[in-house]
């Protein structure tokens, strides 16, 4: 028996279904997102839980091609840096697809707004749950998404500073996500980073334990 306040078993599916077919997307269409579907996943983000209800969450749409072309332009040179920084793994690293920026329709830039520090609220002693509440806001666009059939990446390949600069952030205000969002020709099976043999994707067992932290083995 399902509880009093549970969806319908279609309505339940289907948000499941969204949860394991969301995919961090690097390919894309570049026909545009339509304004009333934008409205909605903006509407989507903009409902997440926040920390002490801060909302530290502020969405910068792109629309600029010279801008965007510059945006892609500090992501260049952050890749080439990572690939550095990855030593034996940097050749490897380069081959790989890391963003779609010229290509998405739409492009977003996602940041914490300035005066974040008088949010006092459950961040005394974790301060960071302003990143940790922001992260939610894209991650129910995300999902959001993935159930209007849009892809959406997650980028932060990007010097935060060079990138606060170039949109006039105010003092305080930090840049976390650069999204791609848009069409696309479809959805990966799995991660693209485990189908490249990046790295693959672990059990669930190995990430939860009872009445303590497991001792990993060496």
């Amino acid at each position: 028996m399902s509880p009093e306040h549970a969806y319908s078993d279609s309505e339940r599916q289907a948000v499941y279904r969204a949860i394991a077919e969301r995919r961090d997307m690097r390919h894309f269409r570049s026909e545009p997102v339509d304004v009333a579907t934008l409205t909605r996943l903006l509407a989507a983000a903009h409902r997440a839980p926040s920390v002490g209800l801060m909302q530290p969450w502020r969405f910068i749409r792109i629309t600029d091609a010279e801008l965007r072309g510059r945006i892609h332009g500090l992501v260049d040179a952050e890749r080439r840096h990572t690939a550095e920084a990855l030593g034996e793994r940097g050749s490897e690293f380069m081959q790989l697809k890391v963003e779609g920026i010229r290509e998405c329709g739409e492009l977003l830039v996602v940041a914490l707004r300035d005066g974040r520090e008088r949010h006092v609220f459950g961040r005394r002693t974790l301060p960071e749950m302003d990143l940790a509440s922001a992260a939610c806001a894209i991650q129910n666009l995300w999902l959001a998404a993935r159930a209007e059939g849009l892809g959406m990446g997650w980028v932060t390949l990007f010097d935060p500073e060079a990138l606060a600069e170039l949109l006039a952030m105010p003092e305080g205000a930090k840049p976390i996500a650069v999204l791609c969002l848009g069409h696309v020709e479809s959805f990966y099976d799995r991660p693209m980073l485990e189908t490249e043999g990046w790295t693959a994707v672990a059990p669930l067992s190995e990430f939860v334990t009872e009445n303590g932290w497991k001792k990993e083995k060496d």
